[in-house]
């Protein structure tokens, strides 16, 4: 009988995905013992991803592992390589990784860089990998916005593919439960079209009940404002910035059908993710 594993499971994704496949009786891989889900039938295995010994203790007799990417930090990929290796030193056959729909070396979103990294981490490891690469979050986008409602930033008139959480959920429970059809592969998880600013603010303000506006920034006026309103280091500021960045240079466009071909249901609209 498979093995499976499931990090993030106190996160909105990772939880998600353990609920769904909760006949199979996944492990947990989890930081805190106490803010563990319940779930029937699954046991709880405490590691963190910069922790290689409890990694690996954790993940041993494990055969297939959904591994939902770090928290952003400036050792983001220290953690992921950490992580990764012990996976592959504990035996794990089949890892099945949520990458960003731009990773690459150069990429424009700055994290998406170190989802790259995370990738050929995989790919050197030796085990069986599915990569989701996830646009930004259509559920996320419209909590972009402050207390007056603006969402500011230099994204232009450029578009965002934005995907729902839940149809990233639906997809990874898919490939979870027959892994061996979707061995060393790739699929670019997107929402059904591509938006705006200007459309989210106007469409996610209607169904939240609250105006909201996007508001054009320079870039230099997106780095200054941030750096006065928050204090952190300078590759937060840039992760911040670059996800307008992203969007202004197309690098968010691209609307694929993998979610409706994986999961048999059409991807979310904005209207939907935020209902």
């Amino acid at each position: 009988m498979t093995t499976l594993a499931v990090t993030g499971s106190t996160g909105a994704l990772g939880g998600t995905v353990a609920r769904l496949l909760t006949d199979l009786a996944p492990r947990l891989i989890v930081r805190d013992a106490s803010r563990a889900p319940t779930l029937p039938g699954s046991t709880v295995a405490v590691a963190s991803y910069d922790d290689a010994v409890a990694a690996e203790t954790a993940l041993r007799g494990v055969d297939v592992l959904f591994m939902v990417s770090a928290a952003e930090s400036s050792t983001r990929r220290e953690e992921h390589r950490t992580f990764i290796a012990a996976a592959a030193a504990a035996g794990v056959r089949h890892i099945v990784y949520t990458s960003f729909a731009g990773a690459a070396a150069d990429a424009t979103f700055t994290l998406g860089r170190d989802h790259h990294d995370a990738e050929a981490a995989i790919r050197e490891s030796g085990m069986d990998f599915t990569l989701l690469r996830d646009n930004f979050y259509l559920d996320v986008l419209p909590f972009f916005a402050d207390d007056s409602g603006a969402i500011r930033g230099p994204a232009g008139n450029g578009r965002v593919a934005a995907v729902a959480r839940a149809d990233v959920a639906d997809v990874a429970a898919v490939v979870l439960r027959a892994p061996q059809e979707h061995r060393n592969v790739a699929y670019e998880l997107t929402g059904p079209e591509a938006l705006t600013l200007d459309e989210v603010a106007a469409r996610a303000g209607i169904v939240l009940g609250r105006e909201l506006r996007y508001e054009e920034e320079t870039l230099e006026e997106a780095y200054a404002s941030r750096r006065a309103a928050y204090d952190v280091g300078q590759w937060q500021l840039d992760a911040w910035v670059s996800t307008y960045t992203a969007i202004a240079d197309g690098s968010t466009s691209r609307v694929t059908g993998d979610v409706e071909r994986l999961t048999g249901h059409p991807a979310s609209t904005l209207e939907q993710a935020l209902s």
